[in-house]
């Protein structure tokens, strides 16, 4: 394992707050924040647009973290891409692949609304979605995927984790099942890049997302998007540096990545990004899986002997613990926790309606752990919890 007391120094909030809100956005290292301070300082230019020494150092360090990420995550560095979020890169694939009137795609009813909404918005296209139903943990049974693909099915979209149960799915199943039938398959990283070993090749992923704002320690802003084929898809944007050539009657589009990151990009945003995933690299993410793996079960645990609270999700879960305390409404239970703490948890829908509608609830109270939250943190959650719901009983 490694020294979490020497972790947490790493990220001074954690003196003040107990910070439970990871699967919305974690915290950025002090080592990433330096390098975006000393980029800032240092040799603040554009990326791309000179030949002027600053300008080089810029583009130098943004493509090391190009690396570092393609690294991370066994993707090849000409399909990985750098964009604002994992939404916008799941939107580019939405956009870039060519849709024609009958295509059919898959996605499960669990999702993220950011990989739900814009496959939705396809049926204006004439494009037939089937939507997956899961079980009552939030688990995508992948013979449920086999059973849905028709001879038009062109794409299955899913999640790795779940954001509302800490399911984890089956993705190499459903990949293998996808490819067999001829299928393309798109992975949202969302809760698992950085919380778990993720390695695009060994799945077989056509796409992969995911943001640099959470278990990848990055700064907001930031997201990836790795194409096994590059030319799978067309750019979503046009306008300076992913062109070669320009006139007023035809343009040439550069090769993959530039051809995707059109205009000035998060520059500062990147770099830390590349210095945050170094960090991420260097604990061990096998490492990380394990802590977080231990955080969840525990808080699973001693929630779920509270009376008058119902935790949801898998006993095998990530890092993330969704309950509700009987007769209280989820914000009431988060505002109460906040105040009488300072614990710092999530609570309403997740940006997954569905899928809490879909189990019956109106949304509920979500505790999601990071590489630095500790046992005595869970600990006073679900003291904290007890005493709620003690009150509530009363």
């Amino acid at each position: 394992m490694y020294d979490l007391s020497a972790i947490r120094k790493d990220f001074p909030l954690l003196e003040d707050f107990i910070y439970l809100d990871n699967a919305a956005t974690t915290q950025t290292p002090l080592p990433a924040v330096k390098a975006m301070e000393e980029y800032l300082y240092k040799y603040a230019a554009n990326y791309g647009r000179g030949a002027h020494r600053l300008a080089r150092m810029t583009t130098d360090r943004y493509e090391n973290t190009r690396e570092t990420v393609a690294s991370f995550l066994n993707s090849d560095v000409t399909g990985t891409i750098f964009t604002r979020n994992a939404t916008e890169s799941i939107n580019m694939v939405a956009y870039g692949l060519q849709w024609h009137h009958g295509d059919h795609m898959i996605v499960p009813i669990v999702e993220h609304h950011s990989n739900l909404l814009p496959w939705l918005r396809l049926r204006d296209q004439g494009v037939e979605i089937t939507v997956v139903q899961v079980d009552e943990e939030g688990v995508v049974d992948p013979e449920h995927i086999e059973l849905s693909i028709t001879d038009r099915t062109r794409l299955v979209a899913v999640n790795h984790v779940t954001n509302v149960f800490g399911s984890i799915q089956d993705i190499r199943k459903m990949v293998q099942i996808a490819h067999e039938n001829g299928c393309q398959v798109l992975i949202d990283a969302s809760q698992s890049a950085g919380h778990m070993p993720l390695d695009m090749n060994k799945i077989g992923a056509d796409f992969l997302v995911a943001p640099g704002h959470k278990g990848l320690l990055g700064p907001q802003g930031t997201g990836i998007l790795c194409l096994r084929d590059p030319d799978s898809i067309s750019p979503m944007y046009l306008g300076g540096g992913m062109v070669s050539s320009v006139s007023i009657g035809s343009y040439q589009i550069e090769a993959s990545p530039a051809r995707f990151e059109a205009g000035t990009p998060n520059i500062p945003g990147v770099i830390g990004l590349g210095r945050a995933v170094e960090y991420v690299r260097d604990i061990g993410v096998g490492n990380i899986e394990k802590h977080e793996a231990t955080l969840a079960k525990k808080a699973a645990s001693l929630l779920a002997e509270i009376p008058g609270v119902q935790v949801y999700g898998p006993k095998d879960r990530a890092g993330v613990v969704s309950f509700n305390v009987h007769g209280m409404n989820p914000h009431d239970v988060a505002i109460i926790l906040d105040q009488t703490r300072k614990i710092c948890v999530r609570s309403g829908y997740h940006c997954a309606m569905p899928a809490i509608k879909g189990v019956g609830l109106k949304g509920t109270v979500r505790a999601s752990f990071a590489l630095y939250n500790t046992i005595e943190e869970v600990e006073i959650l679900a003291e904290t919890v007890a005493n709620i719901a003690e009150l509530v009983d009363r």
